[in-house]
Order: structure tokens, then sequence, then C-alpha cells
């Protein structure tokens, strides 16, 4: 009788984990898909939504049955809301600095470091992008890279200087894997990590309806903001950041289309300078 009741309590107990466990799989596959030709590894399925600025959102939705008076006037809604323009943005890193300062003011680029910086400006110059704002980290180190480059810019071109330290570097998140030899304070990844998350929003997100032709916008900053900057534009996990390899004075180049997709056109180009001035640390 007690052997019977056994038998019958473990079916019990396989059927409701059954149960749960298809439950859980059937939520997952909501906000999952899967890659057929790999061992299953999940990956999360792009949000349209991904900077709370999709045109759908902002307004009220329709209710199910509305007149046709109704639909159309929430489709004239949606249509206004609606972005006509690319938002381009050129995410710059800084030149080769004194890396033994104490201070900020002392970590000044080197002679390379402002040789790579012209180097970087000449370029944008042979690209003919059309900037027309440039938001700079007050660190030492990006101001004078910001000021080298824009020397090298054609006269013609009128643009917005915005001295921004949310975009100095920091430690953004807990790299996964984590290195040995970089290990910050608790506290400085949860301060600074929100700054430079406050600066993605601040910066990068799809262009306002208002906005008629496509913009660019310079960025000159740090590694480990860019490289950060890169992984949330794409929806890639954060922690992914120190895999990602970056030189200095190189050019990331980020589009955010008006449907809110988004495309990295290329990521540390420092392919126009020689190999002498390819660094990285």
């Amino acid at each position: 009788m007690y052997s019977k009741f056994l038998k019958q309590s473990a079916t019990l107990v396989c059927y409701s984990c059954s149960a749960v466990s298809l439950a859980f799989f059937v939520k997952k596959e909501k906000i999952r898909t899967y890659c057929s030709w790999t061992t299953n590894i999940p990956s999360i399925a792009w949000d349209d939504n991904w900077d709370f600025r999709a045109p759908t959102a902002i307004i009220k939705p329709l209710k199910e049955g509305s007149s046709p008076e109704k639909e159309n006037e929430y489709n004239e809604k949606l249509e206004k809301l609606k972005p006509k323009a690319s938002r381009h943005f050129l995410l710059i890193r800084h030149g080769q600095y004194n890396l033994n300062g104490l201070t900020d003011k002392e970590r000044v680029l080197t002679k390379l470091g402002r040789e790579q910086a012209i180097k970087t400006g000449q370029r944008l110059k042979e690209l003919e992008f059309p900037i027309s704002q440039f938001a700079i980290s007050t660190m030492t180190r990006a101001q004078e890279t910001a000021n080298l480059i824009m020397e090298q810019l054609p006269e013609k071109l009128k643009f917005e200087k915005i001295h921004d330290s949310m975009l100095e570097e920091g430690a953004v998140c807990k790299p996964d894997p984590p290195i040995e030899y970089w290990n910050p304070e608790e506290h400085e990844f949860f301060t600074e990590g929100a700054r430079i998350e406050a600066a993605f929003r601040k910066y990068i997100h799809r262009a306002d309806p208002e906005q008629e032709k496509d913009s660019y916008t310079a960025i000159v900053c740090h590694g480990n903001v860019i490289r950060y900057f890169v992984c949330r534009a794409l929806q890639l996990p954060p922690q992914a950041w120190l895999r990602l390899g970056i030189h200095h004075a190189s050019i990331t180049w980020i589009v955010v289309y008006p449907s809110g997709r988004v495309v990295l056109r290329f990521f540390g180009d420092c392919g126009y300078m020689p190999k002498s001035h390819v660094t990285q640390s």
C-alpha cells in the first residue's frame, strides 16, 4: 500500500514539474529566439521600443472595435510621430596620453597622441560628414583630442560644442569575464555606471519627428564609454564591453534609423593611420 502511494506521488511530482517547465519554456519563447545551427543558445529578441520613443508606445493604443473615424484619427497621430531622419554618431576615443600623470590635468596627450588626433580630424574631413554637434568629455585628454580634430575640419562647418562631464571615463559595469588587474570598488560601478548609462540615454536615440534631415554628432570620449555605448545600442549584454578592443583616436560609427533600427557601420576604425600610429593602451 505504502509502495503504491510512493509511485502515485512520484508520478504526480513528475507531471507537476513537467507542467512548470513547459510554462517556463513557453513564457521564455515570447522574448527569446534560438539559433538552429548552435546548441540552442538563446538570445534576447530585439526591443523596438529600446529608447522609449517608438510612436506606437507614445500614443494611447486604439481600442478594439473602434469606428473608422477613430482609426483614421489614430493613424494620423501615429504618422505625425514617426521620425523622418536618421541620427549618425561618430564615437571617437581620445589619443594616446601620459599614463604616469597623477591628476587629470597631468594626463595630457603624448606627441604620438596629438598626431593621432590630427590624422583622425583629417579623416573626418575626407569623409565629409556634415557634423553639426561635438559632445566632448571634460577630461583633459578628450578635450585636447577634440580641439585637434576640430582644427582639421572645414571652416564652413558650424557645429555646437558641448562639454559634458557625463562622458568622462569610468567603471561602466562589471565585465564578464572579469580580469585580474582591473577591480574597481562596488560603489564605483554603482555611481559611474549610472552616469554613463544616463549619458547613453541622453545622446543615443532615434530622431524627433520634427527633425527633417539626417544629423551627425561626434562624441569624443573614452574607451570604456564607447564600448558600453556599442553594446547598449546593439542590445548586446552590457557586461560584454571588455571583450571589445578599441584603438586610440579611432572612429566608431553608429546609425539610428527612423524606425529605431540600429546599425554599427564600423567599430574602432583606425585603418587610415600608419602602423606606427596604431596604439591601444
